[in-house]
C-alpha cells in the first residue's frame, strides 16, 4: 500500500467515525444475511425530506 500525496494547499484530515447503535444493528443484520445466503444486501437509506424546486417560467 502506498502513500497518498496531498495536493498543495489541501490537508487530508482523518477523524474517527462514530457508529450509532442503530448503525451497528443494521451492519450486523447485513453481515448475518451475507453469511447465510451469500448475497449482498443494501443498507436501508434514511428518508430525506422532499426538496422544493422553483417552478420554471416559460418566456
Amino acid at each position: 500500500m502506498g502513500y497518498i500525496r496531498e495536493p498543495k494547499g489541501v490537508d487530508f484530515v482523518v477523524e474517527p467515525h462514530v457508529v450509532t447503535d442503530e448503525d451497528r444493528r443494521i451492519m450486523s443484520k447485513i453481515i448475518a444475511d451475507y453469511k447465510a445466503t451469500g448475497k449482498i444486501t443494501r443498507a436501508p437509506r434514511p428518508k430525506r425530506k422532499a426538496r422544493r424546486t422553483a417552478k420554471k417560467v416559460k418566456k
